[in-house]
């Protein structure tokens, strides 16, 4: 699962890949349509998928890609939600993917944008495990 050039950038919908980067902002590219266009750091904040963590009960955090990991296991039996359900049915499906995540500080808006997230890379084929990655190339 490689989410290193992966951003999030705020007002905008979706995910996007950073293409190049400039001193007033990025050069970003769409991950469905390929389109490249300028986003300006005045306006928009840019957030690295790598290093966003969900609070965990015991006083730490858990890597995002490790809370995709384990929503892709869980995929054929446990489907999320859609990102329109109830608060409740968001909460009871993340305490199924992360046991020990901290409900009092993630918020069922985090929740929803880390379902949207996961479905946008699901359909975009791009959380597929980095062993897969690493025995394409040595071949």
């Amino acid at each position: 699962m490689k989410l290193d050039n992966l951003i999030a950038v705020s007002g905008l919908p979706g995910l996007y890949s950073m293409a190049a980067n400039r001193s007033n902002g990025l050069i970003i590219e769409d991950i469905k349509t390929g389109k490249r266009r300028f986003a300006s750091s005045r306006k928009h904040q840019f957030t690295p998928l790598e290093s966003i963590a969900i609070y965990t009960d015991d006083g730490d955090s858990t890597e995002l890609k490790n809370v995709f990991r384990n929503m892709k296991q869980q995929l054929q039996d446990n489907p999320p939600p859609a990102t329109s359900a109830g608060a409740d049915a968001l909460r009871e499906y993340f305490a199924d993917v992360l046991p020990n995540y901290d409900p009092d500080r993630v918020f069922t808006g985090d929740i929803k944008k880390v379902v949207k997230w996961f479905t946008y890379l699901q359909e975009s084929g791009l959380l597929e495990e980095e062993a897969d990655d690493s025995s394409e190339e040595e071949e």
